[in-house]
């Protein structure tokens, strides 16, 4: 899997990188068979937003975003998010799989 890291004017330092890094190898691995993630930093005025994005083959997107006024509590909130997309589309795939309905 590749992680693709984007500042865009924004400076990150080198251990919040890792920790993103870390952290979205950790969920990616509940998410079977992902090609790659993109973590976007941005930084407008006070306000400072991450994005992950995770794809997959054969399934959509999972587009997490956090904004806070410092990127620690954002990337925080992304990853939360993240996590809880993740968890919903293993169920979700599990329960088609099983002959349950969804709608």
């Amino acid at each position: 899997m590749e992680i693709i890291l984007h500042a865009h004017h924004a400076d990150v330092p080198a251990n919040l990188q890792r920790d993103a890094i870390e952290a979205v190898k950790v969920i990616a691995a509940r998410l079977k068979r992902v090609v790659d993630a993109i973590v976007r930093f941005e930084s407008d005025g006070p306000e400072r937003r991450v994005e992950i994005v995770l794809r997959a083959p054969r399934r959509r997107e999972v587009v997490a975003q956090g904004f806070d006024r410092q990127f620690e509590p954002a990337l925080a909130l992304a990853l939360t998010r993240l996590q809880s997309q993740v968890g919903r589309a293993r169920r979700s795939k599990r329960w088609v799989d099983r002959g349950g309905s969804i709608g």
